[in-house]
Order: C-alpha cells, then structure tokens, then sequence
C-alpha cells in the first residue's frame, strides 16, 4: 500500500484501511486474552477442587496404614514425602503467579480480573537478561531441578512409580527449545518472555494443575500397589481345615481345603480367644494344655479395623484329646480274675473317648466315669460289656469275662512264722496272727481264739491273740524237741464280704 507517488484521496483510503487493520487486531488480542483468562478460571477451580480430593485420599491412605500397617504404611511415609514437595514447589508458583499480577486490580463489579487488560509482560522482565536468564529466572529453573529431584527421591525405585517420574520429567523438562526459525530460546523465554501477562498467568496455573495431578496419581498408585500387593497370592497358602484332628478307623474324615493368607497388612485390632494369644505379627497362636479326653472346642474373635469401623470375625475348631500312651496294655490271658467276697476295684476306658461317654455293666457292678466296683457273686465267670458313645454321635461296644475265684486261706502264724523255733520261755510271750499271703486286696485279719497242744499236756484252747495262765502253764512242761501245735485259729476280717476259709496251722519247735 505504500508504493510510488500516490494522491491524497489514495493516501486517505489507505491510512482507513490502516485504522480498519489496527481496530480488527485490537478486537482480536481482547478476544484472545479473555481466553487465556477463562482458560485460567479452569485450571484454577480444577486446582481448588485437586486440592480437596487429595486431602481425601492422603487421608485414606493414613486411615489404611494406621489399620492394617504393612505395606500401606510403606505407601502412606512415600505419599507423605510428596505432599511435602509438591506442597512447597506449589506455593512457590503461586508467588510467581503474584508477580504477573503485580500492578492488576480486581474488577469490584465482576469479581474477575480484567483479563482483556492485561496485555502487557512487563512484570516478569526481571526474569531475564539479554538472551540469558537474570538470577530470578536462574531461581526458577533450580526451583523446578530441585522440584524434580525431590519427586524422584520421595518416589524412590519403586517399578510402579516409573511412569509418573517419566512424565514429571517430561512436563518440566527446561530444556532450551527450538522456535519457528528453527534457532534455541530458553525455556522460560519461549513460554514467558513477551507473552501478557494474563498467558503468563494461565501457564503457572497449569504449572500448578500439573503439579496436582502428580500428586493424585502418586496416592492412587500408593494405595493400588498397597491393595494388590496385600492381595497378591504371594501372601496366600493352601491349608487343610478338618473338622476335627483325631478319627477311629472306619470313620468318615471331613474337612475343607481353604485359602489363608499369611500377611503382616492383615493385622487385627482385637482378640480373644482360649487357649491363644496374638504375636507382633498380627497371627493368633495356640498354646494351652490338654484337657480332659474327648471331644474339646478352640473358639474366638478377631476384631478388624476398617474405613473407621471395627468388623468381628469369629472363628471355631474342634480337637479330640486322648489318653496319653504312657504304658502299654500287658494281659495275661488265664490271669482276668475277680474274687469272690470282696469289692474289686476295676478301672475302664476306651480309646480316644471321654470317660463320661463310656459306659460299663456286669451283674454285681456300680460306678461311673472310668471307675467301677465288681462284688462277684455266684458262679465260676462273670461278663464286663462296655459300650462308648463317640464324637460323632456313633456307639461302639466291647466285652470281657473274667473268672470268678473264691478267698484264698489265711496263714497261721506264731512269732510271724508258719514253723517258728525257740527256748520254750519265748513261746509264753509270742503272739498268734493271720495274714492272707499274695492277696493284694486291703483286708485286715484279727486273731480272736487258737487252741495250744504241747505233747503230753492236754489241748488248751486260748481267746485273743495271745497265750493265757493255763497255756503258760503247759508250756513249762515242755521238752527239748518237744513241737507245740498252734491250730483251729479263728479270726475276725476286715475288708471283706464274707467268712474266708479257716486259718491254717503254725508249729512252734522247742530248742
């Protein structure tokens, strides 16, 4: 438009069209900044919103951590070293933000900035020197660096946060970058330098929105790696849960083959239970001493923490206890004998069974719980028939004969000898006794009256134990070699149920 010489009327229209030009550029650039304004309102209220929702999950993440430890409390202390940076290099983008703004009043009618006057960049130009940055644009590259290296740090190796490293590297990369001429500006000229300041603003925004979203996917990724590795199948073993611990033959073994996981996330916030007690590792142990045989019961509960709610878990078991093998079982076959006439005590079990389950009968018997008196009667044998009811509700019975036998006959004895020899002056003062030798039942035996013969003397007969005057008497007149005959001694039993059979004779040698 500015070619040869041209006439006023040309020089008019072409200074228009100038104007016309000049007045479409205006309306465009306030079209622009409003944009970057609105633009700025998004990532602003997305921020607010950022803010809030990872306040919500750090929390979570805590609440998880302090409920079940482990692997969540792992996740909780690397959550915790993020918001602190990301906390501090957020704050410090929001005093750049001040600086754009420096000299920008709110319009008191809207509420807003005046996005479509703020044009000019003015504001930020201490952030560079020539081609190069000014200390405060060299501040804000090692603020990002530091930023950056901060992440990586609180991150650590961990394979799953690979991917946010990558892309925290990648949206703050201040690498110098290539412009349309194909030369290198440096990062924060080609994003800041010239730009109005309402773009300037709008890009910190998005610095800070970027910033956020870090560290979101950070507590997401904590809590997912937390989640699966506490449900890895790692964790898992296969165990075989029986119904009970001890089976007879024949009986029908039950049971399932369940999952546990052996996992110290998994820790209960209470416990009770008999017999068991809870380690530092959050598993129940059992220890306790078996009590009476039979069928005994483990019951319990295991309290759980979670989202703030305590969940009760109960659980039961069933073990059978049984005798302790601690003799073995000797019988002789021709040797199951009772006596008649006395109380034989009898003692009867069966294997694996509580003894308030057994049950034991035979003609003469009494007792219960394992313990029992026999008092044999008539006849040469006599049948014990047991019956036991077991765990499972089935009976089993068994049977045994003993043969009966009759009291055996007490000892006559003088000086506690059957043939005793002495001087003849000792025989005055000795005392007859009884005793039913080889009998282990307790029964006590008293000498009530004997008869004495000393040879050439007649048949004295004696009450009590002991030799009277006359019996004395006849013992003077003994010889050497003389045998006095200690017989028809009768005695008085303790113990048992009836007369045993007559005492037997003892002799007494004169020397």
């Amino acid at each position: 438009m500015a070619g040869g010489k041209l006439t006023p009327r040309q020089k008019m229209i072409n200074l228009m069209y100038l104007v016309f030009i000049a007045m479409l550029a205006m309306n465009m650039s306030k079209e622009v900044l409003s944009a970057f304004g609105l633009m700025n309102e998004k990532f602003e209220g997305a921020n607010t919103s950022a803010v809030a929702t990872n306040e919500q999950m750090l929390l979570a993440l805590d609440t998880k951590a302090a409920e079940a430890k482990g692997e969540f409390a792992v996740a909780a202390a690397s959550a915790h070293k993020v918001e602190a940076v990301t906390k501090g290099f957020y704050a410090y983008i929001e005093t750049l933000k001040k600086q754009v703004l420096e000299g920008v009043e709110v319009d008191p009618e809207t509420g807003k900035l005046p996005y479509e006057a703020m044009d000019k960049g003015e504001s930020i130009d201490n952030w560079f020197t020539g081609e190069g940055y000014a200390p405060k644009g060299n501040e804000i590259i090692a603020k990002i660096e530091k930023f950056k290296v901060d992440i990586k740090s609180s991150l650590g190796s961990e394979i799953k946060y690979g991917p946010l490293l990558t892309e925290v590297n990648k949206k703050f990369d201040v690498s110098d970058v290539a412009n349309k001429e194909g030369l290198k500006d440096k990062y924060l000229a080609y994003h800041f330098k010239g730009f109005p300041s309402v773009a300037s603003l709008a890009k910190l925004s998005a610095w800070q929105n970027d910033v956020k979203k870090l560290e979101s996917d950070v507590y997401s990724v904590a809590l997912g790696k937390a989640a699966v590795s506490a449900a890895s199948y790692s964790n898992y073993k296969a165990i075989v849960a029986l119904d009970k611990n001890v089976y007879f033959a024949g009986e029908k073994v039950t049971g399932k083959v369940v999952l546990g996981r052996y996992d110290e996330n998994t820790k209960p916030f209470g416990f009770t239970g008999n017999g068991a007690s809870l380690d530092a590792n959050g598993q129940a142990n059992i220890s306790l001493t078996a009590g009476n045989v039979g069928e005994q019961t483990l019951a319990g509960q295991f309290t759980f923490l979670e989202d703030g709610r305590t969940i009760p878990l109960k659980y039961e078991g069933k073990y059978v206890v049984v005798p302790r093998p601690n003799s073995a079982t000797i019988s002789a076959d021709k040797m199951n004998v009772v006596y008649r006439g006395v109380p034989n005590p009898m003692t009867i079990s069966f294997a694996g069974v509580a003894n308030n389950k057994v049950k034991a009968s035979a003609q003469g018997m009494s007792g219960s719980d394992g313990k029992y008196v026999l008092r044999a009667g008539s006849g040469t044998s006599v049948m014990i028939n047991v019956s036991a009811t077991l765990p499972d509700g089935k009976v089993v019975s068994d049977k045994k004969e003993f043969r009966i036998k009759g009291l055996p006959a007490p000892t006559g004895k003088i000086r506690g000898e059957v043939a005793a020899k002495g001087q003849k002056g000792n025989l005055g003062s000795c005392t007859i006794s009884a005793v039913m030798e080889d009998f282990d039942f307790p029964v006590t035996v008293n000498v009530t009256q004997f008869n004495i013969k000393v040879p050439g003397q007649p048949t004295i007969v004696v009450s009590g134990n002991k030799m009277d005057g006359r019996a004395r008497s006849a013992i003077d007149k003994a010889t050497r070699g003389d045998v006095v005959v200690i017989s028809e001694i009768k005695a008085s039993f303790q113990g048992i149920d009836q007369v045993a059979k007559r005492v037997s004779t003892c002799t007494y040698e004169v020397q």
